[in-house]
């Protein structure tokens, strides 16, 4: 296992509040969708709330990494998996420039 500042110091965090359990993977899920909305409305009315963004997406990150945690998976790995995926469906020479789904190719 190798070390990583960013969990490391959430696993701390969490710890010293004894909040653990409290992060079944419901909630934690449920926390995403709560913060992304937050996030959104930052970007409700055009110009962003830049700093207010960043504590929001901030959340939502921290919610996300702490779920992956707590199924046991790894970020990157789940993160760079999905990417290979992606590579799949949307081929360079079938999408560069374009925004359509895959299912429109």
């Amino acid at each position: 296992m190798y070390e990583d500042p960013v969990r490391d110091a959430l696993r701390q965090f969490m710890a010293e509040r004894d909040w653990q359990q409290f992060h079944t993977p419901e909630n934690l899920a449920k926390s995403v969708s709560i913060e992304a909305a937050e996030l959104l409305e930052c970007f409700q009315w055009g110009d962003a709330d830049l700093d207010s963004a960043k504590d929001e997406l901030a959340d939502v990150l921290t919610y996300c990494v702490l779920l992956a945690g707590k199924l046991g998976l790894d970020p990157d790995t789940i993160v760079m998996d999905k990417l290979e995926k992606t590579r799949e469906k949307y081929p360079v020479d079938k999408v560069r420039g374009r925004s359509v789904k895959y299912d429109q190719l």
